[in-house]
């Protein structure tokens, strides 16, 4: 069966979607439609409580608690909400690409699965990816040990398959001074001079590299610091992602020359992860994260979605029908495949 011949209409899916807004933390009303459209549509639904206003929906084909591959995505998005909008090939609004088009393209590969008679098929869309995968944690919570054999991870790639992602540490550079009237700056000791010099000294540190993910790579995203223009500084911050290719722990000592001068606190760690790919696809590795190392009893994982990174969290956030339409026969190609590796 086509794309063309779905019983799943998924430009309408995914407007009806984005068209909800779930900027983290605010996912309630789009989890609600999709697990009332998922029951209409002859799935067994779970709604798997996350926090008090929140919930997973995981989804089988009525009577079968598990599958032997699960697709999955996330159904919350980054702010500002901005509904849908249809201009030529292209589906613009929040989430459109990252990642309710997505959403909408594994349901339909999903629909199609089922209606050829194939059971083996489960759906895991969670909250909270975009601000530390509480939704996915959950699901792996309480899932069983081997809840499926397979997981496919719906991120943006251009729809090829991920060789690997980079994982993340973020990391708090914390410089303390001593307080001084600006006029007599020998006074006081500057918190901020502290954490410039360090700043500076973090870009000669030789950073882990990795033939296949490249060389660790940071960002200084936040810095704070100061009381007023005439005080010599007490305190500065900066906080640093780096997106790491190896153990954290690599990071951390690698800079821990910096220590002299400034407190390092560790702030949040992900993993990097090495995936499973299905010959026949293109592949490239990723420098983000996603869900997958929170979702280890969910199966060997594999990430693949329709959609360019490069426009996820923009203000022109769109993803193409086109794109689309084929992730969902690629979706149906990965899971046959995956499905005759698990018979």
């Amino acid at each position: 069966m086509t794309a063309t011949a779905e019983a799943t209409d998924i430009v309408a899916l995914t407007r009806a979607l984005v068209d909800i807004d779930s900027t983290t933390g605010r996912e309630g009303a789009a989890a609600r439609w999709l697990a009332d459209y998922l029951r209409a549509h002859g799935w067994s639904v779970l709604e798997q409580r996350v926090d008090a206003t929140r919930f997973n929906v995981i989804a089988t084909p009525a009577g079968d608690a598990t599958g032997a591959v699960t697709l999955s995505t996330h159904i919350d998005c980054v702010p500002p909400f901005f509904p849908s909008r249809l201009e030529g090939d292209r589906l613009y609004g929040r989430g459109a690409c990252d990642a309710k088009g997505i959403l909408a393209a594994q349901v339909a590969a999903a629909d199609r699965l089922r209606r050829a008679g194939e059971t083996r098929i489960s759906l895991v869309f969670v909250v909270g990816e975009e601000r530390g995968s509480d939704g996915a944690r959950a699901a792996n919570e309480a899932a069983t040990e081997h809840a499926s054999r397979f997981l496919i991870d719906g991120e943006p790639t251009d729809n090829r398959l991920g060789l690997a992602t980079r994982g993340i540490l973020r990391l708090k550079l914390r410089a303390t001074g001593r307080a001084a009237h600006s006029s007599f700056p020998e006074l006081g000791e500057s918190a901020i001079d502290k954490l410039i010099d360090s700043l500076v000294a973090l870009r000669g540190v030789s950073l882990p590299d990795d033939p296949v993910l490249g060389r660790t790579h940071y960002t200084v995203g936040l810095i704070t610091g100061g009381v007023a223009p005439n005080v010599v500084s007490p305190s500065a911050d900066a906080e640093v992602m780096f997106r790491t290719v190896s153990d954290a722990a690599d990071v951390r000592r690698a800079i821990s020359a910096l220590e002299p001068r400034i407190a390092i606190e560790h702030v949040l760690e992900v993993p990097p992860v090495r995936l499973t790919t299905v010959p026949g696809f293109d592949a490239a590795v990723f420098p983000y994260t996603t869900d997958i190392p929170f979702l280890p009893r969910w199966g060997a994982p594999l990430l693949f979605g329709p959609g360019s990174i490069h426009v996820a969290h923009t203000a022109d956030e769109y993803v193409s029908v086109a794109e689309l339409h084929a992730a969902a026969d690629h979706y149906v190609t990965l899971a046959r495949a995956l499905l005759a590796i698990s018979s």
